[in-house]
């Protein structure tokens, strides 16, 4: 497993900083060589207004997704995408389907097969459904019925997750925690302070964190065994 974790981090942030290169090459050739008139204090507004929406984010996602996923399944998910709707709901349905604690080496491994399928299930989906059959369907679906799945499906994922998540981990206490402040935030910190909406998940994430340490079930430490003791030199 060392080695594995070894090979994996390595790669990982490999193919991590290839796809960096990839994303920004279209935005750098448009900004430094297509004339466009983008000026410095334009990008620099335009990251601004775009960190300050997604920078809580970026703190949140890393620190609630990694001790289910594993260090492996990190880079698989970052780099495709859908976690919460796609790449969690199949980690956690692997690691129950064969008893796999999630945060263990034998989860970390689910996570990472389980990922695996996911994108090629999906990659499949989408030349199926939408490179080949995409314009037939979208004519043959009732507007009404498009409708439905637009504002119904992604709930129906999430609470899906959130259901699988709360049977896989069985804590108790964290999942009573965690409904109790999410509640209290959404309902009441969010309705009294709007300005803090945009935080409200960053703001539920840390204090159920800090809660659950402080009332998480804490079992007696195993008592060290001496060591023999040496026979003394004669």
């Amino acid at each position: 497993m060392a080695e594995f974790d070894a090979t994996t981090s390595r790669w990982g942030r490999l193919t991590m900083l290839i796809g960096l290169v990839f994303s920004l090459a279209g935005p750098l050739y448009l900004v430094f060589f297509a004339d466009l008139g983008v000026t410095a204090s334009a990008l620099f507004t335009a990251f601004a207004a775009v960190a300050g929406t997604f920078f809580v984010l970026w703190i949140i996602e890393p620190i609630t997704y990694f001790p289910i996923l594993g260090p492996a399944s990190m880079y698989q998910a970052f780099m495709i995408g859908n976690i919460s709707n796609k790449l969690l709901p199949s980690a956690l349905v692997a690691q129950d389907s064969i008893n796999a604690k999630p945060g263990s080496h034998r989860g970390g491994l689910a996570a990472v097969m389980a990922i695996c399928g996911a994108a090629f299930v999906h990659l499949l989906s989408l030349l199926v459904f939408v490179g080949i059959l995409g314009t037939w369907l979208i004519s043959v679906i009732p507007e009404s019925v498009a409708d439905v799945v637009r504002i119904y499906v992604l709930p129906a994922v999430l609470g899906a997750v959130i259901v699988q998540a709360i049977v896989s981990l069985k804590q108790v206490r964290a999942t009573v925690v965690a409904a109790v402040v999410a509640a209290l935030v959404q309902f009441v910190l969010v309705p009294l302070v709007p300005a803090l909406g945009m935080a409200a998940t960053a703001i539920a994430v840390i204090v159920t964190l800090v809660l659950v340490w402080f009332v998480r079930k804490r079992e007696p430490a195993e008592p060290v065994a001496a060591e023999p003791s040496r026979p003394e030199s004669t």
